[in-house]
């Protein structure tokens, strides 16, 4: 049976702004289900793989995140080009087989005996791969499960999602790894992708609109627009700073907590599990609390909370070698990391527009994972070096360093941003069309102000410059003609036709119309913008002198 798109009826326990109100979302439900049994999967693996390394020294252990996180920073920008280019369904059902293949070799050659730490890491960085595969398609698709009003809650319950699977999959892991060995955790994570593939095939998802062959992007120059696009969205620019800043530090707990349990608190594989699931136990009480935590403290607050109560968890981990005080620390921690990703995740999809979704939150995936790639070596070599303790308080400053911050450089308000597609510029009305690779374009506009309100219109273009750069403009200007006072002329260059009217179509935002109204205005009474398209002619003028 197909898994329909349709909101489920109300009157369940998850009522407007619960916490758990997408789950009453059939689509969502069936692959949060899914994703759940994948994650435990995962953690569980981690821990296989963590185990069977233990014993090589803090820097191979590390490296085990280090190979999980690494390929997004490779991979991500390409990955967010796939998946706005390309169905995603697909693509998130050919990226789960593929890491079902890993898995099964994992599991085979831990069977076999011959799991080296060499093939260990090369095949944890090609099921790394595949997350990078998957990972802005399946953030992507989110605002097809649920309503941007539920995003919030959606990020927070797939945090929830992961720190569940991290509560069970390592306590399960440890007892597996102990009772029949590391290969039986591959082999489980091996099957578990499959729940999510068969989801995805029972999905009845709605048809896109389709992309016409003249507005379709080049592989390199959709990568430029997702470039271009973050350089001039002020709001994305912060949201991955706050990441920047927050992710190097709390990465140190998912590094470093292997070698407190093995060598600070003197704990076998089953108690590594124990402090996971403590993590884990934390994150799920914390959705209880997440909507009350935002409410009072806003999304900037939350973000400075998280940062300061990691920090405080990470001094414990450094200070303290008694099981059970530990155990309590980690379960703050558990959900000061699901409020700083929720709020740092919903944020960021709620300021992209669909045309740049997958690319934009690839972006931010490379940030976050990125920020734990890097910084899991380092955490291991400073622990080697400095020692486990010196390494645990260098983190907590780092955090306590990011809190400090938010007042400093803070979450834009969202109210400003909709990026709701906003089809509101007319067709251009040329006698001759020219073909989609046709280009340069120069786009010149020009409008009649009064003396009195010069000043309001320069203000107001600059938050119409920011918008034509982030759909596609390469140059922008604005001048006043020198012997006409008041009248200016606007003028901006698109590398060709095709991207000019995807610029027409598909990329404006309501956000975008709002600033071009904002401007508008404050021309003369009765007067209009006057729009001009010429393309560029001096590639022709060249060949005829040459």
């Amino acid at each position: 049976m197909a898994v329909s798109a349709k909101p489920a009826p109300e009157g369940g326990s998850a009522g407007p702004g619960s916490s758990w109100a997408p789950l009453a979302l059939p689509v969502f439900r069936a692959l949060w289900i899914a994703q759940f049994v994948s994650n435990v999967g995962t953690w569980m693996q981690t821990v296989g793989a963590q185990w069977l390394l233990l014993g090589h020294g803090a820097t191979l252990v590390t490296l085990v995140q280090t190979a999980s996180s690494l390929p997004v920073v490779l991979l991500a920008l390409p990955s967010g080009v796939l998946a706005d280019r390309f169905d995603r369904r697909r693509l998130l059902v050919v990226a789960q087989l593929a890491m079902c293949a890993v898995a099964t070799a994992l599991a085979v050659l831990a069977f076999a005996g011959a799991l080296s730490p060499g093939p260990l890491l090369a095949l944890t960085f090609l099921l790394g791969c595949g997350t990078a595969l998957m990972g802005p398609a399946w953030q992507a698709i989110q605002p097809e499960l649920v309503p941007r009003g539920e995003l919030a809650e959606a990020s927070a319950l797939g945090a929830v999602n992961m720190n569940l699977a991290r509560a069970i999959g390592p306590a399960v892991g440890g007892v597996l790894v102990s009772a029949a060995g590391a290969g039986w955790t591959f082999a489980f994570n091996a099957v578990s992708f499959l729940g999510i593939v068969v989801v995805l095939l029972l999905w009845k998802r709605p048809p896109a609109r389709p992309v016409p062959a003249a507005e379709r992007e080049g592989f390199l120059t959709a990568l430029y627009a997702a470039r271009r696009y973050v350089r001039n969205a002020p709001g994305v620019r912060r949201v991955l700073l706050r990441t920047a800043l927050f992710i190097p530090g709390a990465a140190a707990v998912w590094s470093l907590l292997p070698l407190v349990a093995g060598d600070a608190l003197g704990l076998g594989s089953g108690g590594y599990g124990l402090l996971l699931a403590a993590v884990g136990v934390g994150a799920v009480s914390g959705a209880f609390l997440l909507p009350r935590m935002r409410r009072v403290l806003g999304a900037n607050g939350t973000l400075a909370a998280g940062a300061a109560v990691f920090a405080v968890v990470l001094v414990v981990l450094a200070t303290v070698h008694v099981t059970w005080i530990v155990v309590l620390a980690l379960l703050p921690a558990g959900l000061a990391w699901i409020g700083a990703l929720s709020t740092l995740s919903a944020a960021t999809q709620t300021r992209l527009p669909g045309w740049v979704r997958a690319r934009g939150l690839a972006v931010y995936l490379l940030v976050f994972q990125g920020g734990q790639a890097l910084a899991a070596p380092l955490w291991g070599a400073l622990a080697q070096w400095l020692g486990l303790t010196a390494a645990l308080l260098i983190a907590a400053a780092l955090l306590l360093l990011a809190a400090a911050s938010v007042p400093l450089w803070p979450l834009y308000d969202a109210s400003r941003i909709d990026p709701t597609p906003s089809d509101h510029w007319p067709t251009p009305p040329l006698v001759h069309e020219p073909g989609p690779a046709d280009g340069p374009v120069l786009v010149s506009v020009v409008y009649r102000v009064a003396s009195a309100d010069r000043a309001a219109f320069t203000a107001a273009m600059a938050d119409v410059a920011r918008s034509r750069r982030r759909t596609g403009a390469l140059t922008w200007g604005l001048y006043e003609d020198g012997n006409e006072p008041g009248r200016f002329m606007e003028n901006y260059l698109i590398a060709s036709w095709a991207e000019h009217l995807a610029q027409h179509h598909t990329r404006l935002t309501e956000t975008d119309r709002r600033f071009e109204a904002a401007s508008r205005a404050l021309l003369l009474p009765g007067t209009e913008p006057e729009v001009t398209h010429a393309l560029d002619v001096s590639a022709t003028a060249r060949d005829t002198v040459a």
